[in-house]
């Protein structure tokens, strides 16, 4: 049976999509403990900021190297594998004795997290015909959005009621049986298309040698331009949420924890939205490239207010601002439209890796360095170390609006021969 007019692809699509929305909701509920480690472990705020480096960093450095297995090898076992790691992970977070224990954790966190974005969309592509692989990859996109809210007023009450240990044990349980239920899903059940999906490596394998697609991708100025725009818009959400935000909400507003969490929400809130109305503007322009830069510009105008007011924007100001900045990160679907217009499908994969490289490593780097600010200025008022460190998310936005502009328009013929390719690969 045809993969992509069989019954059986939404059964994968919901399976999928649940693994995705379970582990994005660990991606950044470590975010809600920060003061609690601080005081459990008797560590800095440097420390905390490198323990949710540590995540995102090998996020990063793993990008493009499983965009390249992926694309060669199937996605399958790749996706698998990184929520079986993904969920030993967070299981072991749950126990940690020590803070050696909790950077281990996070890695493994961060290696299993980096197999999941990329193969989701090449799993989809494979099981969906291109017209609907683009809507649903919006859905992919809000199902990630959800599952970050759910690391904020549901997770950070599960935490009020049970403690932190409790919580992360089980989800990293949950996490686990996610990844043997993919496995049923995605490969023994498929059986009889087995013999299709080696046929499919074996074109896989004679590609085009590593070295060559590489270089032939850092010097793409397209690719370095999807890399910049995620670097700015992903990079400094994520990289906020994940390690201050909560913090930031309990010191300078004196909110309980919960309450700070709620502004996360409306962040998400905010993503949730994104994603499919300014596809939507996208596609009614005819331009990614003229909405994304509006976008770019409007989220660095968002971390500048912050500055404006010293780090302590008015409360209503404050919800608007958390509002907005999470529609830009929404928005950042637009990356991967830019890519899939712009580049052969065979080298979606990888350009994907690339530019989600970039936002993962701007999501290393600014909760380290705010770390840092914070504790130079940690004999001083809260609202000051946040108000320096707000200079950070400020100065990376700026890189987005730079990639925006390198963006080229490109021409509808690219997904044409896209359609052509994926029908003769699947």
């Amino acid at each position: 049976m045809d993969k992509q007019n069989s019954k059986y692809r939404w059964v994968v699509f919901a399976t999928v999509l649940f693994s995705y929305f379970i582990i994005v909701s660990q991606r950044t509920a470590p975010g809600l403990i920060s003061d609690q480690l601080m005081k459990e472990f008797h560590i800095t705020a440097s420390t905390i900021g490198a323990l949710t480096s540590i995540q995102f960093l090998a996020y990063a450095g793993l990008q493009i190297p499983i965009g390249i297995l992926s694309d060669r090898f199937g996605p399958n076992r790749f996706l698998i594998a990184g929520t079986l790691l993904n969920g030993i992970g967070t299981l072991f977070y749950s126990i940690a004795p020590n803070e050696a224990v909790l950077f281990a954790a996070r890695l493994l966190v961060g290696l299993g997290d980096a197999t999941i974005w990329i193969n989701l969309v090449l799993i989809l592509s494979q099981w969906f015909k291109v017209n609907e692989f683009v809507g649903l990859l919006g859905w992919a996109g809000m199902s990630g959005s959800f599952g970050s809210i759910m690391a904020t007023v549901p997770f950070s009450s599960m935490i009020a009621a049970f403690g932190w240990r409790k919580p992360f044990l089980t989800f990293g349980i949950l996490i686990i049986l996610t990844g043997i239920l993919l496995y049923f899903v995605l490969v023994q059940k498929p059986k009889k298309w087995e013999s299709a999906k080696n046929v499919s490596v074996n074109e896989h394998s004679k590609r085009e040698k590593t070295f060559t697609i590489l270089r032939r991708l850092v010097s793409s100025r397209q690719a370095w331009a999807t890399f910049l725009c995620h670097f700015g818009i992903v990079g400094t959400y994520v990289g906020f949420i994940g390690s201050w935000a909560v913090p930031y909400g309990m010191s300078v507003y004196g909110m309980t924890r919960s309450g700070a969490s709620q502004l996360i929400m409306i962040g998400l809130i905010g993503a949730i939205i994104g994603a499919p109305v300014t596809t939507w503007i996208s596609s009614r322009l005819k331009s990614n490239k003229k909405p994304y830069i509006v976008v770019q510009i409007i989220i660095f105008l968002s971390w500048f207010s912050f500055l404006l007011f010293n780090g302590k924007p008015p409360y209503v100001m404050l919800i608007a601002l958390f509002l907005i900045i999470g529609y830009g990160n929404g928005a950042s679907a637009l990356t991967f439209a830019v890519v899939r217009k712009s580049f052969d499908i065979k080298e979606v994969g990888v350009v994907s890796g690339f530019a989600n490289t970039g936002g993962f490593l701007s999501a290393v780097l600014l909760p380290t360095i705010f770390g840092k600010v914070l504790d130079h200025f940690q004999h001083a008022s809260s609202s000051v170390g946040y108000h320096y460190g707000f200079f950070i998310p400020v100065i990376f936005s700026l890189f987005a609006i730079f990639g925006g502009i390198l963006i080229k328009e490109s021409s509808s013929e690219v997904q044409t021969k896209e359609t052509t390719l994926r029908s003769n690969e699947i």
